[in-house]
């Protein structure tokens, strides 16, 4: 299966990217920019990811960059949307 890189919404791409800075300044303990955030998360897990060519990186150690950044970024929209539902539930209709 091929991998898709677009965006069903491009217009999301900046909501993404801020939200990737976000999950994984946290887990680092220290604020980054989405454009840091697949180097420090690389460096989070043990792989060498260097700026530039990585076409030598094997697919499982890419796998762990990716592994890292999507897992906490599905469970942050998780908590979103739960603390979303909370909220409505309170509001009076």
């Amino acid at each position: 299966m091929a991998s898709r890189r677009r965006l069903l919404v491009p217009e999301s791409r900046e909501a993404l990217d801020k939200l990737k800075a976000q999950v994984i300044s946290r887990q680092i303990g220290r604020s980054i920019s989405a454009e840091r955030a697949k180097f420090e998360a690389a460096k989070h897990v043990g792989v060498p990811l260097s700026k530039g060519y990585n076409g030598d990186l094997k697919t499982k150690s890419a796998g762990k960059i990716g592994g890292v950044i999507g897992g906490q970024m599905v469970k942050e929209l998780v908590r979103m949307a739960q603390e979303s539902l909370i909220n409505e539930k309170k509001r009076p209709h």
